[in-house]
């Protein structure tokens, strides 16, 4: 539609306004920095008119934090999700137990306030009285107990809110790149025996669907990172570039998938080649995640796809070397909030246009051929190089 700027304003089509969103934020590790970066992102008055935040903590703790580094974002307290107010930084008390704040510290009783503000968001998120989750930061060590034995966040959300049949993948992303990995939280001398040819694949095509449906990418162009230096130099250094990741690849790309690789990792990042890609798919955590911190600076997010929900986070930990300074830098927060509300629309806009397809035209015959599930395709889906 063309509008015609030199008529009537009244006449002008008006924006559908939406409903906000409502972003469960959990305070993380009590000693960390997760408040200070809560309250210097929704300090911002511009952020509670993109949003309805609700903060899954304890009162007592965040008014302590508030005070201790001269914070001003007032909150009002809840006792429920749907107590929340629009315009406001609304807090909901997850416990009342007092907990000893000391700053920059690991202990056991920073670990359970912040396992208890997860459980109970995960909770709401669960029957829908939040729309997406924004964790801060956690201390892998001081979270664990009886209930929460889990590696990360990661595990744990795929546990609570997607079972067996749900398989996460971790990407982090900012502007220049998304990159995600075939493993994540495992010790380096256990990655070689988990780097097979299905583990390739099945990381290939949940980053595919997640950059269709949560980034809005209709043809993703995916770069496959090889798993040994110098891609094992024709086996001299390793063999599993010819024997698993190469022929993943060649899986992927019959089945319609652009997929390109593998590379080595220390030319693919040194170059710049990530930004002809849409996505990255690393071997192993550290692979993928040092190259891209260190070209990220402080805007990097988080993000857990191949949830029925959306989870993002600061792509950092808790920082206690800086915990209650007041000089953590909030951006990396304000990015993971921004990128849990596009992304929530971005699957309402894709599930909206994917409700009623149009029938297929024609069938690629090589999948009758080899036996397998029939891939349809249109004309331009076709045409594409």
């Amino acid at each position: 539609m063309i509008h015609d700027f030199n008529n009537d304003s009244n006449n002008a089509p008006q924006e559908q306004q939406l409903p906000k969103v409502r972003v469960a934020v959990t305070h993380g590790d009590t000693n960390g920095v997760g408040y200070e970066l809560i309250y210097k992102v929704f300090g911002d008055p511009a952020m509670l008119e993109l949003c309805t935040p609700i903060v899954y903590g304890s009162a007592k703790v965040g008014t302590y934090h508030r005070k201790a580094m001269n914070l001003s974002a007032p909150f009002q307290i809840i006792s429920s999700a749907e107590e929340a107010q629009e315009g406001r930084l609304n807090l909901l008390s997850c416990f009342d137990e007092e907990v000893l704040v000391e700053f920059g510290k690991a202990n056991p009783e920073a670990g359970h306030a912040a396992f208890l503000a997860l459980e109970r968001a995960t909770q709401d998120l669960r029957e829908g009285k939040v729309d997406v989750l924004v964790t801060a930061p956690i201390n892998k060590s001081s979270i664990q107990s009886t209930n929460f034995r889990f590696v990360g966040h990661t595990e744990y959300l795929q546990d609570r809110l997607g079972g067996e049949e749900t398989e996460p993948l971790m990407i982090l992303f900012n502007k220049l790149m998304r990159v995600a990995l075939v493993t994540t939280h495992v010790p380096v001398s256990k990655i070689s025996e988990q780097i097979t040819q299905e583990a390739i694949e099945h990381k290939a095509r949940l980053l595919y669907k997640s950059l269709r449906r949560d980034f809005c990418v209709s043809a993703p162009r995916i770069a496959i990172l090889g798993f040994n230096p110098h891609n094992g130099d024709g086996g001299v250094l390793g063999t599993e570039e010819q024997d698993v990741i190469t022929p993943a690849i060649k899986q992927l790309v019959e089945e319609g998938i652009q997929c390109f690789g593998p590379y080595s990792a220390d030319g693919f990042f040194g170059t710049g080649q990530y930004s002809r890609f849409d996505g990255v798919l690393a071997m192993y955590h550290d692979q993928g995640l040092a190259p891209f911190k260190a070209l990220a600076g402080d805007e990097g997010v988080n993000f857990t796809a191949g949830l029925p929900v959306v989870r993002t986070s600061p792509d950092h930990g808790t920082a206690y070397d800086i915990a209650g300074k007041g000089i953590a830098s909030p951006t990396s927060f304000r990015e993971a909030v921004y990128a849990a509300i596009d992304i929530f629309r971005n699957r309402q806009r894709f599930d909206e246009a994917n409700a009623n397809p149009l029938p297929k035209l024609y069938h690629d015959r090589r999948e009758d051929e080899r036996g397998g599930h029939v891939r349809t395709f249109t004309p331009r889906e076709e045409n594409i190089e």
